[in-house]
């Protein structure tokens, strides 16, 4: 797979052992992390958590996954990922996270389309799934606008940091395109 991806605005790179500080800066907001699975990032986090995700270069590679930092102007404001969940039937999972100081401007929704993009084009995927604590609205809103078809509602569906919350899931499909 040819990285880095560029759009008008961004770049969608791989991970690099230096994007540590950057990716501690916002996951270790309690606003960011109130709707991952994850506490806070301590810096050993993030360490890991880089570590993690520096071979999920190529969706048909070794690890079926894609995770992109999402950089504007030098700077990484997110990130983005895409993993198989189903190889054969190509069903992938996608999911998201971005600096809250760079809300608002689109940039989610250009980075998250272009690795939608990449799923159907490149990777001939068939579905793509996004499952979002039913709470984060942004996330939600960011699906709808992408064109995702909100397919379920589950009602404290998942235990998280000491409460049971609810699960909402989108969808697109080759023939929703």
């Amino acid at each position: 797979m040819d990285l880095p991806l560029t759009t008008q605005r961004l770049k969608l790179r791989a991970h690099t052992p230096e994007d540590v500080i950057a990716l501690q800066r916002f996951y270790s907001q309690p606003e960011v992390a109130r709707f991952l699975l994850d506490e806070p990032w301590s810096q050993e986090d993030a360490t890991a958590k880089v570590e993690e995700r520096l071979p999920k270069t190529d969706l048909n590679g070794p690890t079926n996954s894609l995770a992109l930092v999402i950089e504007v102007e030098g700077q990484a404001i997110g990130d983005v990922a895409l993993w198989f969940t189903d190889v054969e039937n190509r069903v992938a999972e996608i999911g998201w996270v971005l600096d809250p100081a760079y809300g608002g401007k689109g940039y989610a929704t250009e980075a998250v389309k272009t690795v939608l993009d990449l799923a159907f084009d490149r990777y001939s995927c068939r579905r793509v799934v996004a499952q979002m604590d039913a709470r984060n609205n942004a996330s939600a809103k960011l699906a709808e606008r992408l064109g995702m078809v909100k397919e379920a509602h589950h009602r404290q569906d998942w235990f998280s940091k000491g409460e049971w919350t609810d699960t909402l899931i989108y969808a697109m499909l080759t023939s929703d395109r």
